[in-house]
C-alpha cells in the first residue's frame, strides 16, 4: 500500500514530461515520521547531479514534534538512490538543450520513501525563444 505524501502541481501544467524515474531517498528517522504525517513540501525543490550522485535540494520536511534533540534540518539536501547507469544516462540527457530534472511526487511505500522524478522537455521556453527570434527577424 502506498500513501501519497506530496506532489508538485506545477510540473504537469508547465512541462511536457518526456521520461519518468523512481528513486529512493536517504532520510533520518524524524524525517520519515514527519513524512508519514504528510508534512512534506516540494515547492521550490530541485534535483541535481553532483559528483556522480543525484541530490534533492530545498525540499521542506517539517520538524517532527517528538524528535527531541536529534531532529533534522527542514531544507537540507537529500541524496536520491538511483543506479549509477541511470545517473550517467541522466547526465547525458541533461546536457541536451531543453531538458531538465524535476520532482513530481513523494510516496510512502511499506518499506521505503520513493520519489518520482521526471525529465521534462522545456517546450515553452524553446517556443518563446523561437517566436521572439521570428518577431525580431520580421522587423
Amino acid at each position: 500500500m502506498e500513501q501519497l505524501v506530496c506532489r508538485n502541481p506545477k510540473a504537469a501544467k508547465r512541462y511536457e514530461i518526456d521520461e519518468r524515474l523512481e528513486a529512493g531517498m536517504v532520510l533520518v528517522g524524524s524525517e520519515v515520521k514527519s513524512l508519514r504525517q504528510g508534512k512534506g513540501d516540494l515547492d521550490g525543490a530541485y534535483c541535481s547531479v553532483d559528483r556522480g550522485e543525484l541530490f534533492l535540494h530545498k525540499m521542506h520536511i517539517a520538524p517532527y514534534e517528538q524528535a527531541g534533540y536529534s531532529g533534522h534540518q527542514p531544507k537540507r539536501s537529500r541524496k536520491l538512490l538511483v543506479h549509477r547507469r541511470e545517473i550517467e544516462r541522466l547526465k547525458g540527457k541533461l546536457t541536451q538543450r531543453g531538458y531538465s530534472l524535476i520532482e513530481l511526487l513523494i510516496v510512502m511505500a511499506t518499506v521505503a520513501v520513493l520519489m518520482a522524478i521526471a525529465i521534462p522537455f522545456f517546450q515553452d521556453a524553446l517556443l518563446r525563444a523561437q517566436t521572439s527570434s521570428l518577431s525580431t527577424d520580421a522587423k
